[in-house]
């Protein structure tokens, strides 16, 4: 993936509200690069047909000062909830390379209809920042779980670190790793705990994090010059650990 992704991670931020961002417009030239940009991510299963929308952001149920709304759909298979969020963060990631402001909106409604066999998954709003004071200046200050939290195992420096940062629904964190001289990256539902989310939406949302995790951890690990090999595991049980990924390193 673009290694500009990766320098993304540390200046991205979850804008939950768009104020004093300036009163840039996103241009037609823009809205189309962004259509033209995602056909080119690459998907966690190629196998999944997926597409976006852009609508404004007023023909949605979003109101946090947005532009634009960006709708995702998709075909509704096995694993096609870690697959949007695997290719949603490469989109969050080049939003802000172009200066686009991003929230993942995880209770967006919209009346599109279903499009060509896919049904929406989730949203973004978006906007243009024309301050960049706005974006993250120190992602170490984010507020997330330490390293040992979510790390079993010998950890890698410049991957263990940073993979802790991909952004969640309300800050859930659902995901485990065990290094056992393979990377097994596991969807982890503590018990009793699941912040504001409805208790029915939780496994939903946090297989969409799941995604967002595996593109994470993939930057990084390309970043680090760590070669791998990835086998995706069917996530159709709610257990408290589920197996989502396992990566054989190749140094």
């Amino acid at each position: 993936m673009n290694n500009v992704f990766y320098e993304m991670i540390f200046r991205r931020k979850s804008f939950h509200i768009f104020r004093n961002v300036g009163n840039e417009s996103i241009s037609i030239d823009e809205l189309n690069d962004i259509q033209n940009a995602y056909s080119e991510f690459t998907p966690l299963n190629p196998e999944i047909k997926t597409t976006i929308r852009i609508v404004p952001e007023k023909q949605t149920n979003c109101k946090r000062g947005g532009e634009y709304c960006i709708l995702l759909y998709s075909e509704k298979k096995g694993g096609y909830l870690q697959n949007i969020g695997y290719l949603g963060e490469q989109l969050d990631l080049y939003l802000v390379s172009k200066n686009i402001g991003t929230l993942w909106f995880g209770i967006g409604k919209t009346k599109e209809e279903p499009f060509d066999d896919m049904e929406f998954v989730i949203m973004f709003s978006i906007r243009k920042i024309s301050d960049s004071s706005k974006y993250r200046k120190d992602m170490f200050k984010s507020k997330r779980k330490s390293a040992t939290e979510i790390w079993e195992g010998e950890q890698i420096p410049g991957v263990t670190d940073i993979v802790r940062f991909a952004p969640s629904a309300c800050n859930s964190q659902p995901w485990l790793v065990k290094n056992d001289g393979k990377l097994s990256v596991y969807r982890y539902r503590k018990p009793g705990k699941r912040g504001i989310m409805p208790a029915d939406k939780v496994s939903f949302y946090n297989r969409i994090d799941i995604g967002i995790f595996i593109c994470f951890m993939d930057l990084c690990l390309e970043h680090n010059g760590i070669g791998f090999e990835k086998t995706l595991y069917s996530d159709a049980d709610d257990k408290e650990l589920v197996l989502n990924a396992k990566y054989r390193l190749c140094r």
